[in-house]
């Protein structure tokens, strides 16, 4: 049987031919498709559409997705991040403490046979914050940095913006544990700069923005990175002097921005690819997470919680990077950086001469996609 990977002499370096690429590029994407990313993502073999809101990542698609990923693990870590895996299935009654069993519209629950119930995890504070319990005890405990990134489940009514607004989604979340605000708001700080270099590596920073928004129950503001293209489901307001932006409920609020008073913004559609909330005590209180201090005194811990869309960065990439011929990836993210076509009748020379190209490429350190 003609194994589906051929080996180049390189050291032992396997590698995929694209003609045994078992996908195929498609002529047109599924007609009940409406994003742009997702038709362009299905029409290079990079993803296939299971059901709306559902994808399976390609060869080519996955290799992308990985670069994003350790990409952003790479910068979780330079940050102090402990990398951990929690589960998707979750406890109800520890969704019941913190309030959101029954008021997160977008939960998915499931019964087993025994009809005992339990939540597919869109966020995972009802997990992180009683595994703290644990082991946080005193204020040399802190702080604590820990981050996973794994599937999501949301139960979304309109999936229909292809990766960037998913059923089940690959997600980084990062969580912040400290003994004060002060620490805390010098990290989140950190945090957002790192946020920014993120974006910076993926060729979108200079069209992400730092933008306030609401912060829900938390906080009076919470921030998110938005970049700017006409698929965005958002709107924005940017500050033409300081380059920062305001989202629709912010500016009802204030007319000027808060950080240089200025009335001039210009306004643009946007995707969310990041958002940092500040969580206060919220859910240490739900599930009494504290610790004593220099005095003895026993504290709730002080938390700040950093997300990132893997897939809806990826979605968002394609949707500022393309042309009529289709996805221009930037470097850091192409599934190779050089694409080697043989296109000559004298099969055996060139093969020859084609191979060596490739070595010499792979000796360099460029990733090369062979196409016979």
């Amino acid at each position: 049987m003609t194994p589906k990977f051929s080996a180049l002499k390189n050291e032992g370096e396997i590698i995929m031919r694209q003609s045994e690429l078992f996908t195929k590029t498609k002529r047109e994407a599924p007609k009940d498709e409406e994003a742009i990313n997702a038709q362009l993502l299905i029409r290079a073999g990079f993803i296939d559409k299971t059901m709306a809101g559902v994808y399976t990542y390609l060869p080519l698609g996955l290799r992308t997705l990985k670069k994003i990923e350790n990409i952003i693990r790479e910068e979780m870590n330079k940050a102090g991040g402990q990398e951990i895996l929690m589960p998707a299935l979750q406890p109800k009654e520890n969704w019941i403490k913190t309030g959101r069993w029954d008021s997160m519209d977008d939960l998915y629950k499931v019964k087993d046979t025994s009809g005992r119930e339990f939540a597919i995890g869109p966020t995972h504070e009802e997990v992180i914050f009683p595994l703290l319990k644990n082991t946080i005890f005193s204020y040399k405990d802190l702080p604590v940095y820990i981050y996973q990134i794994q599937n999501k489940f949301r139960m979304e009514l309109r999936a229909k913006s292809g990766l960037l607004r998913g059923r089940e989604f690959l997600m980084k979340d990062f969580y912040s544990f400290h003994t004060d605000e002060k620490d805390r708001d010098e990290y989140y700080d950190s945090m957002a700069r790192v946020y920014k270099n993120i974006f910076d590596i993926l060729g979108i920073g200079d069209k992400t923005y730092y933008t306030l928004a609401s912060g829900s129950t938390f906080s009076k503001y919470s921030h998110e990175f938005q970049t700017v293209t006409e698929a965005g489901e958002d709107t924005i307001h940017i500050c033409n002097k300081c380059k920062i932006a305001i989202n629709n409920e912010i500016i009802k609020e204030n007319k000027t921005c808060p950080k240089c008073g200025e009335l001039n913004f210009s306004q643009k559609r946007a995707i969310e690819v990041g958002n940092i909330f500040k969580l206060k005590t919220k859910f240490a209180e739900d599930f009494g997470l504290k610790f004593k201090d220099k005095d003895g005194a026993e504290k709730f811990v002080i938390t700040g919680c950093y997300g990132i869309g893997l897939g809806r960065l990826m979605g968002a990439i394609v949707e500022t990077s393309y042309d009529n011929k289709g996805i221009i990836w930037p470097e850091s993210v192409a599934p190779y950086q050089v694409h080697l076509i043989e296109i000559s009748n004298l099969k055996s020379k060139i093969s020859n001469f084609a191979k060596k190209i490739y070595n010499s490429l792979q000796e360099a350190g460029v990733e090369v996609l062979y196409d016979d």
